[in-house]
This record gives structure tokens, sequence and C-alpha cells, in this order.
């Protein structure tokens, strides 16, 4: 019996011992699943980014192939898409919106689609209208007169008779809009707003701070910079304000809360551009400030030759020279608003207008026409049969051409 009890002992360690064997058995093969299976799907990942990163290449290639192409193409001509016969070139002015066609003229404006479709129309009476447009936003004065009308995409926002004869009235982005105002000895820089309602005024004397030049608002409406001209022991004598109508400018005296002082040099323009940065346009190169609130000279460019022409947009200022070559009769300079050389060109078309559209530089005169890419590349060189009055761009490669036979909307082939 002992023995009997002994063997089955015997027995049930030998079936304990290799049951622990098989379970240590199967948890090795477990793990060399799981390790198998982690394996399997790491390589797995790796695949699928490789995949990825390839097609994500693939098509960066492609829109950089594209993007080249475009940038490097031009054109031999143009093909009319719409036109219009039916327009009074003498006395009609027109200015690019928010993609569309301002139109206007003494009796009134409308706006007009790049089909030449009106999609809405105000009448006024004005003996000589000038336009301003920023974004959406258009203001059309009656220079010499008093009368402000203030516009954006939809219609009429505001309008202003003013106390003194308008010279000159620029809008921002908001829709705020400077004008200065001839009061006969004294002038007034008035700021009003997109309803007409005024906001503030500054009366100007000749002898301080001089005679204001040229106008402009930020964005936001909250700095208008003034260029102003005065004559200092025989020499003309430029003088850059920037008054702020916010918390900031309010201790300030006149509101002034920063100003600049170029002797020798005549200051007829300047702009606001972009991110809170504004250029004074001078008769020697140009000079950029920076600051929303307080604005700092932040770059100078100044140059040795005559400046014939000058253009810009938000992001580039562009400066023309005459050059004594005849088969390079012209030279522009482009920079950033940075103050950074973009790049220098010479070139051979004789225009009398030249400004920066929709970031294109387009150049005309009666006959001609030009347009080139913010980098210089030449997109169209060519003549048409007409006078031309006005040409601008309108979107993707479309433009408007005003001829003294019709208004055309084209595009370059």
């Amino acid at each position: 019996m002992a023995n009997t009890f002994k063997n089955i002992r015997r027995k049930y360690k030998k079936r304990k011992l290799m049951a622990e064997k098989a379970k240590q058995a199967r948890g090795q093969s477990g793990g060399d699943a799981a390790d198998s299976y982690q394996i399997k799907l790491s390589r797995h990942r790796k695949k699928a980014l490789r995949k990825a990163l390839i097609t994500a290449g693939t098509a960066a290639a492609a829109v950089l192939l594209v993007f080249l192409y475009v940038e490097k193409r031009s054109y031999n001509e143009y093909k009319i898409l719409k036109t219009s016969e039916q327009e009074d070139i003498v006395s009609t002015n027109y200015e690019e919106l928010d993609g569309k066609i301002l139109r206007y003229s003494p009796d009134g404006v409308s706006l007009v689609s790049n089909k030449l479709e009106t999609l809405w129309s105000e009448t006024y009476e004005m003996q000589n209208p000038v336009a301003d447009v920023n974004g959406t936003r258009a203001v059309i004065a009656d220079r010499d007169g008093t009368l402000l009308q203030i516009y954006d995409k939809k219609g009429r926002t505001g309008s202003v008779t003013t106390s003194y004869t308008i010279v000159k009235a620029r809008i921002s982005e908001s829709g705020l809009v400077a004008a200065i105002l001839d009061g006969g000895d004294d002038t007034w820089i008035n700021l009003y707003a997109e309803d007409g309602s005024l906001i503030a005024e500054n009366q100007t004397r000749i002898e301080d701070p001089g005679y204001p030049l040229d106008v402009a608002v930020s964005d936001d409406g909250a700095v208008m910079m003034v260029t102003y001209q005065f004559v200092d022991g025989g020499q003309t004598t430029s003088y850059v304000a920037f008054y702020n109508f916010g918390d900031v400018g309010q201790n300030e005296e006149d509101r002034i809360v920063s100003g600049f002082t170029y002797d020798g040099v005549v200051i007829p323009q300047i702009q606001y551009l972009d991110g809170g940065c504004s250029v004074a346009l001078r008769d020697d190169g140009f000079t950029l400030y920076n600051g929303k609130q307080i604005p700092k000279e932040s770059e100078s460019v100044e140059v040795d030759r005559e400046i014939i022409s000058t253009f810009y947009n938000e992001e580039l200022v562009g400066l023309a020279f005459k050059n004594d070559d005849k088969n390079k009769q012209y030279t522009m300079e482009v920079y950033s608003t940075g103050g950074k050389l973009k790049f220098k060109k010479d070139f051979n078309i004789p225009y009398t207008h030249i400004e920066m559209s929709d970031g294109y530089i387009l150049m005309y005169n009666s006959s001609q026409m030009c347009v080139m890419n913010s980098r210089g590349v030449e997109k169209y060189t060519g003549s048409v049969d007409g006078t031309i009055k006005d040409f601008f761009k309108m979107g993707m490669n479309k433009y408007l051409l005003v001829l003294d036979n019709g208004v055309h909307v084209i595009k370059l082939s």
C-alpha cells in the first residue's frame, strides 16, 4: 500500500511538473506572438509613414512645378471676355474694389461685376470726383468742392458736406475717412466715421506745422499719418506726424504720438501698408515706420538718382529711374517692407502710368501695356487698337482694359 501511495505521489508530481512546463511554453509562445505582432505593426507604420511622405513630397513637387510654370509663363496676346461700348469714357473713371469694378463719374457711381453687370448704383452731383479705394471700402470726393461720399461693396454708408473745399480724401480698410480741407489761410484735417459723422478735426497753419501734402489712416482707424511741408531758413523741410485718436494719444499735445523731421526733403506721398507698417515716399527714397500705436522709424532707403515714379502694395515698395541707355530707358528697384531689395530690373517700356494691381506691376501708355509679376518677370507686353484710358488687374489672369472705344474684360493667352 505504501508503494502504491508513493507511486501516486510520483505520478502527481510528474504531471504537475509537465503542466508547469506546458504553461511556461504557452506563455513563451504568447510572448513570441505578441512580439511578432508588435514587429509587424511597427513595420506597417513605417511603411505607411514612408508612403505618406512620398505622397506629400510628390504633391509638394507638383505644386512647386505649377507655381514655377505660372511664375515663368509669359503671354503673347489677349482675348476679350466681355465688352461694353456704351460707356462715357471721357467723364467716367474706374477703380478695382474687392475683385469688382467701381465706376464713377460726376453724376454718380456704380459697382460692376467682372461680367460688366451692374450690382448697384447711386447718384450724386460733383464737378471733379476722385476716388480712393482700400479693400472693400471707397470714398469719392469732389475735389475743390465740399461733398464726400463713403461706400462699401454693398453701397453707400455715409455722406459728408464739408465746411471748406476738399483737397484730398483717403479711406482706411475699416471705412474711416481722413480729408484735407482748404480753409484759406488755414487748412483742416478731419477724420470721419464710415457713416459720415465727424470724429476729429485738426486745424493746421503754414508756419506750424506746415502745409499738409498727404494723409493716410491705419487699418483700424486709430492712427492718422500726415506729411507736412514748410520752409525753414530758405530750406524745404518735411515733417511726418502720427496722430493717435485712441487712449494712447489722449494725453499728447494735439494727439501727436510721434513726429519726424526731414531737412531738404520733399515727401509728397504717404501710405499705410500691411501689419501696421507705413511708408513715406520721399524725393530721395523712402522711409518705413512700424508700430500700431506709436509708430517709429524702422528702415530708410536713400538713392542718389532722380526718382520719376513710385508704386507699392501691402508688401512691396517700388522706385523707377530714367536711364541714359536708349536700349534700356528705365530701371526699377523693388523693396520689401523690411527695406530689403527684392529685385532690380532694366526695361524699355515708355510708360506714362505705373502701379501695382493685385500683386502685379502694370505699366501702360496710350497704345502699349506691360504686365510684370512681383519678381520682375514680364508676363505680357503688347500694343492695342485704340487709346488706353485705364488698365488694372481683376483677379486670376483677368484685367479691365478701358479704351476710347469701349470697356473690355480681357484674359491673357
